[in-house]
């Protein structure tokens, strides 16, 4: 049975909410000019980039916000690994458009949404506002945070470059032959290719933030965990229509920052 069609929206819409105020309480708490100025910079450029609409470019720049405050000083913060995520992502939208818009799976022409950023970004962000106004000893946050970013890194790349040079995906619950931009659908290239941008997210993150190499460790095979149930709730849940893509996002980010923990 698929949930009706108008109450899909608004999963993005909760999506924004559980994420921005949040972050935004806790980066105007802990503000400081080189964190509001990284983050304003990074918006400007994502706008320059035409890869996001102004508001998700907002959106963009306060998540950004919380996640320089966070780790102090700026440059062991999760800017770096932050940049990582962006240039990967960008140069995989990019690559092979003209092939994705004869597929009908390229992305707007106008660049992501508000609600597409929150979802993406929304759980490294909530774990950096926890590390802002209830820290905990050690680098838990930061796996978290590393892991929810490395994870949105390896789905959009496994998604934008498999469809590209993947050849036919299948199904994650059946290995059927599905259509490119199928819910739930993986080929070995794209995966391949989503794995390979989460390690390089990682590394960026365990020189940055100085992350040991069991915590990195944990990071990466949380987000790789994290990006195989994103497959699996696209493959069932959102196939029916009990969720959007945006949910999908969220909850899969969440899962690689809990599968991460569990680990550690």
């Amino acid at each position: 049975m698929r949930a009706p069609k108008q109450l899909i929206p608004w999963q993005s819409w909760l999506v924004l909410v559980a994420v921005v105020p949040w972050c935004a309480f806790a980066a105007l708490r802990h503000a400081t000019a080189t964190g509001w100025g990284i983050s304003v910079g990074l918006a400007l450029l994502v706008l320059a980039a035409r890869a996001a609409t102004p508001l998700a470019a907002v959106t963009g720049g306060i998540l950004t916000a919380v996640l320089t405050l966070a780790w102090a000083p700026w440059y062991h913060s999760a800017i770096f690994t932050l940049v990582a995520l962006f240039v990967l992502t960008w140069a995989a939208t990019r690559f092979g458009r003209a092939r994705k818009q004869q597929l009908g799976v390229a992305e707007d022409k106008h660049g992501r949404n508000a609600a597409q950023v929150a979802a993406n970004l929304g759980v490294a962000s909530l774990a950096a506002a926890c590390s802002l106004t209830h820290p905990l000893p050690g680098a838990w946050y930061a796996v978290m945070a590393v892991a929810a970013l490395a994870e949105a890194t390896a789905d959009t790349l496994s998604s934008e470059l498999g469809e590209v040079l993947g050849g036919p995906p299948v199904l994650l619950t059946t290995f059927r032959r599905v259509e490119p931009g199928t819910d739930g659908a993986i080929s070995l290239t794209g995966t391949v290719a989503g794995i390979g941008g989460a390690m390089l997210v990682v590394v960026v993150a365990g020189f940055t933030m100085r992350l040991d190499f069991g915590d990195a460790r944990c990071a990466l095979l949380g987000a790789i965990g994290g990006l195989f149930v994103d497959s699996l709730l696209g493959a069932t849940i959102e196939r029916r229509g009990w969720l959007n893509n945006d949910a999908v996002n969220f909850l899969s980010t969440l899962a690689a920052a809990g599968i991460a923990i569990w680990l550690r």
